[in-house]
């Protein structure tokens, strides 16, 4: 089966990695066809575009399931280490949101501080859904904090 070309946002990071924007109900079956063995979701349960029982919904496919609600306005650093944690899980790996504004911003320090992924690659896989410090977002500013280097 080859990549969906119609979830939102869809992306293919690597063999064990893709990332998209909200599934709808029928993708579940799609990502288990693809081999997905594990979903990590950032969205808020609350959001209108969120996928209904989503835990259940993975499960009946077989399909691992870790739920990291981050809100929009205040992602943190205790988001991104469970988000690290939870990408060591046996993959393939697929992680959503709702637009993949969450998950490519996540991924980007996650390649550029884990993986030692040069930055220039890593923002550019980032830059493919979008960039907190050119975008208009009201909460672009927060992202734009979010992905900035860490000090020593």
């Amino acid at each position: 089966m080859s990549d969906p070309s119609d979830i939102r946002a869809w992306q293919r990071l690597s063999e064990r990695l893709t990332t998209s924007g909200r599934l709808e109900p029928h993708d579940p079956a799609r990502l288990a066809a693809l081999g997905v063995r594990h979903v990590i979701n950032l969205a808020m349960p609350d959001h209108p575009e969120a996928l209904p029982d989503a835990g259940a919904v993975f499960a009946a496919q077989g399909i691992a399931y870790t739920h990291i609600p981050v809100p929009f306005d205040a992602p943190t650093d205790a988001h991104y280490e469970a988000f690290a944690a939870a990408l060591q899980a046996p993959g393939p790996v697929h992680v959503h949101c709702i637009m993949n504004w969450r998950v490519s911003a996540f991924c980007y320090r996650y390649h550029r501080d884990a993986c030692g992924m040069p930055e220039g690659e890593a923002r550019t896989l980032m830059e493919r859904q979008w960039s907190p410090e050119t975008s208009e977002h009201e909460d672009a500013p927060t992202w734009a904090a979010f992905v900035a280097p860490r000090g020593s």
